[in-house]
């Protein structure tokens, strides 16, 4: 449902904006703009005012203006469309209002006049409507649902120019244009951009220098072979798959709990190292779980579909999070692999693609017959409240070893605890009557004051207990005063009575009946009261020694901890209690007041107790209440003779847990369960099939509700596109295969062309993530369909020989400096005339720095780090986690491996748009603000690489001031500095040098740690700010 709202609300923002720009948007002048274009200026016009109500979702007056020959035919009225006659075209009548028709659209803002104009001048001029169009007539016209065949290599008058068939298409284009292609970069900056886009990272200045001199007919090549080679090869391109993949180290939502995921993204990093085919590295992603004895690793790479995001939150319908865990899996397969927007499919058939509901739904039964999250009670369709997650244990061969000992010594015990001789049949008799018996030893508190500091009125009812009433605060704290009762106390009960007039019959005031008590405050007579153990029944069954006793909330991160009832999966609203044992007993004399602080401290909304019941007892075992849980006392007050066998057992288990008879073996247990976990055996979340379901088959959601299932249908694959093969199975496995057969018409081009984007800064495809009818058109058709068919056949899948065919290309090899007559004509570098020139992703940035300052660790894989980030990012009341910064080389990892966390992404990663990865992300948005500097200028850790600059700047080179900050130079932008720029540098050092030698204390912050007698404290400080500015530079950070 949540889905469903944003998708509503996602639409209506997005009909605004689209008129917004519909009516602000430069219009095509008759005299300047020369012929309209139906794709760029008339289809959008159609689309935000015209499909609602002649669209593919409905047709008034049998009219449809989303297809050219429905448009062209017209309705019941007749053809509203004369080409070349707009006079005679009852469309303009009906725009206007004119000739007695009715002014369209109703109820609508009228069409603008340079709107008007333009559809006046497009039916004037043809009313051309290409069959490629978005709006054109479904399959199989649109071009990227037809299978791409190779198309001839075009000649070129400049065949000189020409290195490879990449750039015969980019320059036949280039010449159709009039245009030509820029001259070739220099070798420092070609070595630089091959650096960063093969293994993320900057050359450093020796290899620079053995570039410079390897004077060889093959030096690029050899360069381009050497980083393909390289281990970092895989971590720079895994940076982008792990955006496709969602990949995080968080579940996400409100609480957003920590996971434990990175062995999949090192098997992304290996597979890719590795050069795994892609048609491979799909399967295994997809269905390597299936494939025949299947290997540990196959089985990890299933982690790419557990990247969901999972919902902890109180008073979730497991039903639904498992839809929309399975939705996100067929959005993002569709994503990745068919470049489609089939998620619009969830609630109606595709008003722009050929993609109807029913197809949307056939591909989500693939993942129907996964196991999932929450595991299924009944063979029906009936959830347990308890989660399931399919996990895989990675232990080393010791581990191994030492676990199967544990485990085998867990099993005995576990096989004597489940056991019921005679003897402890006897003892349980003996146990039921002391159960029964025991809360006649409290005594029931008559409140003499009750107060409720929230504003909520506290009501005593004949039991004396309070029923809680009117305001229902945030937070609130119970004062209630009472009499002692007795003469000793050694306890204190709290019961939380279930009660009709509380939600869902209670006990808690929440709107589900729950409540969380945070903590409990006691006073005799003014004198606190120190409690020292407890425990309490959630109904269902026995807990204690849980942190709650000493609670203090010390910060808004803390997580509020204490007595919590989640009765959400129980519809039986029961009676609940807890007991709290005082340090010492108290003795009482004369009319002592007992006074009681309640405090619900958890937020959020209210979350009191409803009805509560407070009671004293003398005991010396007061815990004895508390060991039969609430459902269980019922069956304990039956006759033996008339209790069902599972009834019987349930309460043998019960008293098995807590006999003194059995608790040695208890205490082992708890020894080798803690012995177990102390091992601390990785594990991968992965993807595992449910062996005992056939077919997949799901059911048609009505309009996206996972509370509406309609027509059931069978896993199956989108009409519009080529069919499952007849002789593979009907799974994930068939699926997988079926997104890399020879022939799906998207899969290839999808995937070069982001290969393409990732070199270039966008893709041939403008729109990466959508090759339907509302996306870009290709702007070299029949050079993405050349790479798509040369990546399936001639480089059979290998994703390094499509990235060296790319970058050995004369394509680009260009210059990035563009003259004002490229500008002009091609502002975008759509025609690729020039070499690529943009800001690098935010993990590079870091990298990069991190590399350039001699501080970057170049291990590879591991668990995800900790580097330094400011205080409080990870405040979350819902969750007590912390971010415990890294030391040594984790604190210097590439941004690869930082930490993850969905609602608290690392922050300055973000500040240059890295994603939170809650979906599947193909393009990163790239923005520029203010905020970006700063960071790069002021953040701890960028002035810490900085600092750390310096440092190499004045120790690996012996020279002068102005040879020292060549060296930076050369470090930070992989070239030699002008003369004036060098200038600019030396002036700057020295002006901050003689400024810190005047202000010691002030150098000495800037130079933070100690180094030792590296250079008097006013030269390292000057210098850092010289390395600050050039880690700060255009050049730094970007890529041309």
């Amino acid at each position: 449902m949540r889905r469903i709202i944003k998708c509503l609300i996602g639409s209506l923002f997005l009909v605004y904006f689209a008129s917004l720009w519909l009516e602000f948007r430069p219009a095509a002048s008759a005299e300047g703009q020369g012929k309209v274009d139906f794709k760029r200026d008339i289809e959008p016009i159609f689309a935000a005012a015209c499909f609602k109500c002649h669209g593919a979702g409905r047709a008034m007056g049998q009219l449809r203006l989303d297809v050219r020959q429905a448009a062209m035919k017209g309705g019941i009225s007749g053809a509203i469309i004369v080409p070349g006659k707009s006079k005679e075209s009852r469309l303009m009548a009906r725009i206007l209002g004119e000739g007695g028709e009715v002014r369209m659209p109703i109820g609508g803002d009228p069409l603008t006049a340079a709107q008007t104009d333009l559809i006046r001048r497009w039916i004037d001029e043809g009313a051309e409507w290409p069959e490629d169009g978005v709006a054109a007539a479904g399959p199989p016209h649109h071009w990227a649902y037809v299978k791409p065949v190779s198309p001839p290599v075009p000649a070129v008058s400049r065949s000189a120019w020409v290195r490879n068939p990449i750039d015969a298409f980019v320059l036949a284009k280039l010449e159709k244009e009039g245009l030509t292609p820029s001259p070739e970069a220099t070798k420092e900056v070609l070595l630089r951009r091959l650096y960063l886009d093969l293994i993320g990272l900057p050359p450093g200045v020796a290899e620079i220098d053995a570039f410079l001199a390897d004077n060889s007919a093959d030096a690029y090549e050899k360069v381009v072979d050497r980083l393909l080679a390289s281990q970092h090869y895989g971590e720079r391109w895994a940076r982008p798959w792990l955006d496709l993949a969602r990949y995080a180290d968080s579940n996400g939502y409100e609480k957003d709990n920590l996971r434990v995921m990175w062995k999949y993204r090192d098997w992304v990093i290996d597979a890719l190292n590795r050069d795994m085919p892609f048609d491979q590295f799909t399967i295994e992603q997809l269905a390597g779980d299936m494939l025949p004895d299947a290997t540990t690793a196959q089985k990890i790479a299933t982690g790419f579909h557990r990247n969901t995001l999972i919902n902890q939150e109180g008073g979730i319908d497991p039903a639904e999070q498992r839809y929309e865990v399975l939705v996100d899996r067929v959005n993002t397969t569709a994503t990745v692999w068919l470049g489609s927007t089939i998620g619009c499919a969830q609630c109606h058939n595709h008003k722009y693609d050929p993609f109807t509901q029913k197809d949307y739904y056939r591909l989500y039964a693939f993942f129907e017959n996964s196991e999932f999250e929450f595991a299924y009670q009944t063979p029906g369709q009936e959830f347990s409240r308890y989660v399931r997650e399919p996990v895989l244990d990675l232990p080393t061969p010791g581990q191994a070893a030492e676990r199967d000992r544990i485990k085998i010594e867990i099993e005995s015990i576990e096989k004597v605890l489940k056991t019921q001789t005679a003897e402890l049949a006897a003892a349980q008799k003996v146990w039921e009557r002391e159960m029964l018996e025991a809360p006649s030893k409290w005594t029931v508190l008559e409140p003499a004051s009750a107060v409720s500091k929230g504003g909520a009125t506290l009501i005593r009812q004949p039991d004396n207990s309070l029923l809680a009433t009117g305001a229902a605060p945030e937070f609130d704290e119970y004062i209630i005063k009472a009499g002692a009762g007795l003469n000793k106390i050694t306890a204190l009960r709290v019961e939380a009575l279930a009660d009709e007039r509380l939600p869902r019959g209670g006990p808690g005031r929440d709107l589900y009946g729950n409540f969380i008590l945070s903590t409990i405050e006691a006073e005799v007579d003014g004198k606190p009261v120190r409690f020292k153990s407890g425990g309490w029944d959630d109904g269902l069954s026995r807990l204690d020694e849980k942190t709650f006793f000493n609670f203090e909330m010390t910060q808004i991160s803390d997580r509020p901890r204490g007595w919590l009832i989640n009765a959400t999966a129980d519809e039986v609203r029961m009676n609940r209690q807890a007991v709290f044992v005082l340090e010492r007993p108290i003795l009482i004399k004369g009319s002592a007041e007992l006074t009681i602080r309640l405090k619900f401290l958890a937020g959020g909304l209210c979350q009191s107790i409803g009805r509560v019941r407070l009671s004293t007892t003398s005991s010396p075992d007061p815990m004895k209440i508390v060991e039969v849980p609430a459902a269980l006392k019922l069956v304990m007050m039956k006759p033996e003779s008339e209790r069902t066998a599972k009834q019987q057992e349930r309460l043998s288990s019960n008293f098995r847990g807590t006999t003194s008879l059995l608790k040695p073996q208890r205490n082992r247990l708890s020894e080798l369960q803690k012995q177990l976990r102390d091992l601390g055996i990785v594990t991968a979340m992965v993807m595992a099939e449910d062996s005992n379901r056939g077919i997949p088959t799901t059911f048609i959601r009505e309009r996206g509700s996972f509370l509406s299932p309609g027509e059931k249908v069978t896993a199956g694959t989108p009409g519009v596109l080529h069919r499952i093969s007849s002789d593979g199975p009907v799974n994930r496995l068939g699926l997988a295969r079926w997104l890399v057969d020879a022939d799906n018409p998207l899969t290839a081009r999808v995937v070069v062309n982001r290969f393409w984007e990732q070199f270039f800064g966008r893709g041939i495809v403008e729109t990466s993530e959508d090759f339907g009818s509302q996306g870009a058109q290709p702007s070299h058709k029949d050079l993405i369909d050349w790479l798509a068919v040369e990546f399936m056949t001639g480089s059979k899948w290998s994703m390094k020989s499509i990235h060296r065919l790319i970058v050995t290309s004369a394509t680009y090899r260009q210059a990035s400096m563009v003259s004002p007559g490229l500008q002009e004509k091609d502002p975008f570098n759509r025609l690729f005339a020039r070499g690529p020139r943009f800001r690098m992703e935010a993990e590079m940035i870091r990298d990069s720095s991190l590399a350039v300052s001699g501080l970057l660790s170049r291990k590879v894989g591991g668990p995800s780090v900790m580097p330094p980030q400011p205080e409080g990012i990870w405040r979350n009341p819902y969750s007590g986690a912390k971010w415990e910064a890294a030391s040594g080389d984790d604190r210097y990892r590439r941004g690869l491996y930082t930490f993850i966390r969905r609602t608290s992404p690392y922050p300055s990663m973000m500040t240059f748009d890295a994603t939170s990865r809650e979906v599947c992300t193909v393009r990163r948005v790239r923005t520029n603000t203010p905020l970006q500097s700063l960071t790069l200028l002021n953040d701890d850790a960028y002035f810490e690489m900085a600092r750390s600059l310096a440092k190499r700047m004045l120790t690996e080179h012996s020279g002068d001031v102005r040879q020292r900050a060549e060296y930076g130079f050369r470090l930070s932008t992989s070239r030699r500095p002008t003369d004036q720029e060098l200038d600019r540098l030396v002036e700057l050092y020295r002006k901050q040098a003689s400024w810190y030698e005047a202000h010691s204390a002030d150098a000495a912050k800037v130079v933070g740690a100690k180094l030792g007698t590296l250079a008097k404290t006013s030269e390292l400080a000057a210098m850092t700010i010289v390395a600050n500015v050039l880690l700060n530079l255009d050049e730094t950070i970007n890529k041309q």
